[in-house]
């Protein structure tokens, strides 16, 4: 259990939640582990099978408390909330964002800021841990030119323009992320990014941890009352979840690539957990898939701490905690939206 930003994380998959007077009580079989006064939290998201009390389900609705549950693995299954709750508002500001073409620049500003931050670090992280194995000077090369990017993505004032500049530093960045593969570099080469369909295992292995980290992102911003498929960098299309490719651009380089080439470089994936059609595309086999489904898991359960929050907790809880942020500025609780920056 974990009560951050006024949100209680119910993270044990045993535990079963009800209602004690105005206290929300945790149940581990006829134990209790936990209790928290309820008109202390303005959410809470339960990720055990448990699930909660009737009485607490009722509680919330009255309280206009919000109330999510999801499986152990993130994957969003419902939400409870009251006919006065703040959903409405908060979507309906959503919304207002997102039909706004300067305020939709804005935000996917500060999105894209941390994408562009966190794979340089990726980068410089390389230099510093693989100084004899890597090709410094190429990398810091790259590290250097989205680094100038920076201040241009800052200032940035066009969905167009920042879109070009999006594309710029993540060419620069998977022009040289071939360097960071140290093991079985005859089968993971990598020449840069290609997808629908991906044509050798490095983009086969993207392409399935960006899926999974795009459904922990919709999951994250279901459970919070925003609307996942309404974006700002990502523009509507119909059935496609753009605010939460939105959220997710952040967190790709240190989430889902850096979990990639620890897979490779561990040397937990090789030839055999790949299945190479006539057509050129190549996927992971249902032994790769369950391998990297695994090593996703566990990453999610290590722990960093936040850099805006301070605090420590879980990576599986980053994506929640960056649409808790949102929210709240969307609600008009803070200034502006704080970007996941890793370093």
């Amino acid at each position: 259990m974990r009560k951050l930003i006024n949100t209680l994380f119910v993270l044990s998959e045993d535990v079963y939640l009800s209602l004690e007077g105005e206290n929300v009580v945790l149940l581990r079989g006829s134990e209790m582990a936990g209790r928290y006064p309820l008109h202390t939290l303005e959410s809470i998201l339960c990720f055990s099978y448990k699930g909660a009390s009737p009485a607490l389900m009722g509680k919330c609705v009255h309280d206009g408390k919000n109330l999510a549950f999801f499986t152990p693995h993130g994957r969003f299954l419902a939400r409870v909330s009251g006919p006065c709750g703040g959903n409405i508002l908060l979507r309906r500001a959503q919304y207002r964002l997102a039909d706004d073409v300067t305020a939709s620049c804005a935000l996917a500003r500060d999105l894209i800021l941390g994408k562009l931050y966190n794979c340089r670090w990726v980068l410089e992280r390389a230099t510093r841990d693989h100084p004899m194995r890597v090709d410094v000077a190429a990398l810091k090369e790259a590290s250097e030119q989205i680094r100038q990017l920076l201040p241009e993505v800052a200032a940035c004032s066009s969905l167009e323009t920042l879109r070009g500049l999006e594309g710029k530093g993540a060419a620069c960045y998977f022009n040289v992320a071939g360097q960071l593969i140290l093991q079985n570099k005859d089968i993971f080469s990598f020449n840069g990014r290609n997808r629908r369909p991906p044509l050798d295992p490095m983009n086969a292995l993207l392409s399935f941890l960006y899926t999974l980290l795009a459904n922990d992102c919709a999951a994250a911003l279901e459970g919070v009352g925003l609307d996942s498929q309404a974006g700002v960098l990502h523009r509507d299309r119909p059935g496609r979840s753009s605010l939460a490719l939105d959220l997710m651009e952040e967190l790709r380089p240190v989430l889902a690539d850096r979990l990639a080439l620890t897979l490779i470089n561990s040397r937990k994936l090789g030839l055999k957990d790949f299945q190479y059609q006539p057509s050129g595309a190549v996927f992971l086999n249902d032994g790769g898939r369950k391998t990297v489904l695994t090593a996703w898991q566990e990453r999610k359960r290590e722990e960093l701490t936040h850099p805006y929050l301070r605090e420590k907790l879980p990576w599986g809880l980053v994506p929640h905690i960056q649409a808790l942020l949102l929210a709240r500025f969307l609600r008009g609780d803070l200034d502006g939206y704080p970007p996941f920056f890793w370093k």
